[in-house]
């Protein structure tokens, strides 16, 4: 019982002082390595690995793997189950305080006119936030750099954003698919190409 106390106030704490994202708690973890022997910085970089090609923030796979593999140690499957949700629920734990603390000072400050004239100003901010990384991504899928400033076209790229453009409007049987079923069937086609 006591590990799992130390799990989730690890977790905890790095969840309360990796502020910047789920890449701040990497220090953390490299101390939590040091300090309790549950990961080796060898598993610690098969973390990262895994935490950025999986769904989810980084933080919280990293947590959840952490918590399955320490909770394996002390007593077999299904507390490593429980051992990956304390770890999560500590990592998550201090973000959910902050945030009900300022939804209750946000809410009472929330008919004043400043603060209605800032989130209007915030919406197409962040919406040119959004679009310009979207659109970066998009340009660097379709199109190669080169050192001289030109651009090479992907073909295989724009190969199949076509597909997928035809499949999600133009095909009637698949229009209405979930867009999990086109991102795993896109990683197939990866693969197989990159092969």
């Amino acid at each position: 019982m006591m590990v799992f106390l130390r799990l989730f106030y690890e977790f905890f704490k790095t969840g309360l002082f990796a502020i910047g994202g789920g890449m701040a708690t990497i220090p953390f973890l490299y101390d939590m390595s040091d300090a309790t022997g549950w990961f080796t910085y060898n598993d610690l970089a098969n973390m990262i690995a895994i935490s950025e090609s999986t769904p989810g923030p980084i933080g919280v796979n990293m947590a959840t793997y952490v918590g399955y593999i320490t909770g394996v140690d002390v007593g077999g499957v299904v507390m490593g189950i429980l051992g990956a949700v304390i770890a999560t629920v500590g990592l998550i734990t201090p973000s959910i305080i902050v945030i009900l603390i300022i939804a209750a000072i946000l809410n009472s400050f929330r008919n004043n006119p400043y603060v209605n004239k800032a989130f209007y100003g915030l919406r197409p901010a962040s919406t040119g936030l959004i679009a310009a990384a979207g659109l970066s991504v998009v340009l660097s899928n379709l199109f190669f750099a080169e050192a001289v400033g030109l651009a090479i076209i992907n073909w295989k790229g724009w190969i199949l954003a076509a597909i997928l453009w035809v499949l999600t409007n133009k095909v009637k049987k698949t229009k209405g698919l979930h867009p999990i079923v086109f991102i795993l069937a896109s990683a197939v086609v990866g693969v197989v190409f990159s092969m």
